[in-house]
């Protein structure tokens, strides 16, 4: 039975998910920065996923030819769910005036605006230390396979950000009170924790329970 347990990995995606705190807290953040930084996170999940597709059961020839043929599916058809999410982002929440469809020099525009860097260093060494402890370090590589890691980003970002984009549109309705940001990185945090384990859960080993 798998059972929850606060890894180092998770302790590392405490720690990244608290430095949009400090942003709303301390540099001023309102919802799109916010969202932004958490549009931001899709396309390091995507990087991250490439790397764990192309590195998923090494030995077994058969999965080079799947690879072959699904990462390049991936990185097309991800990468443009992403570029329509990040369309949406900047035309709901981003400021007036630039082309949302223009969107590579907005974003790069507004991570130096709002002081994102950090933020989005943060969130590329917490997958990492995830992608190298759970998924190299302690085998997860063995045993994943191409569907599985295919359709994995899409059930995370699908969830998480319909929720930030519902909950981002209702604080600025509200004018972006302080109580309200939180609580969004709040409940983005919340859904990050319950992918985590989710994710940890569908590749752990199976163990064989002795005979009774």
């Amino acid at each position: 039975m798998y059972t929850f347990a606060v890894t180092p990995s998770l302790f590392i995606l405490l720690l990244a998910n608290a430095f949009p705190v400090a942003g709303v807290l301390f540099l001023g953040w309102t919802v799109f920065p916010l969202v932004l930084l958490y549009w931001l996170e899709n396309v390091v999940v995507g990087g991250f996923n490439v790397a764990k597709m192309l590195l998923a059961q090494p030995r077994q020839p058969v999965y080079w030819l799947g690879k072959a043929f699904l990462i390049p599916f991936f990185i097309v058809h991800f990468g443009g769910f992403t570029y329509i999410h990040g369309v949406l982002v900047v035309a709901f929440f981003g400021p007036k005036g630039p082309d949302p469809f223009n969107l590579i020099p907005t974003v790069i525009s507004a991570i130096g605006a709002n002081q994102l860097g950090w933020g989005v260093a943060s969130l590329v060494a917490s997958h990492g230390f995830s992608f190298y402890r759970n998924y190299l370090k302690n085998g997860e590589y063995q045993r994943a396979s191409l569907n599985a890691l295919m359709g994995q980003p899409y059930s995370r970002v699908i969830v998480l950000h319909l929720t930030m984009l519902f909950g981002g549109w209702i604080v600025m309705l509200l004018g972006s009170p302080l109580p309200t940001l939180v609580l969004l990185v709040v409940i983005k945090t919340a859904a990050d924790l319950r992918a985590h384990t989710a994710e940890r859960r569908k590749f752990a080993p199976v163990t064989v329970p002795p005979d009774a």
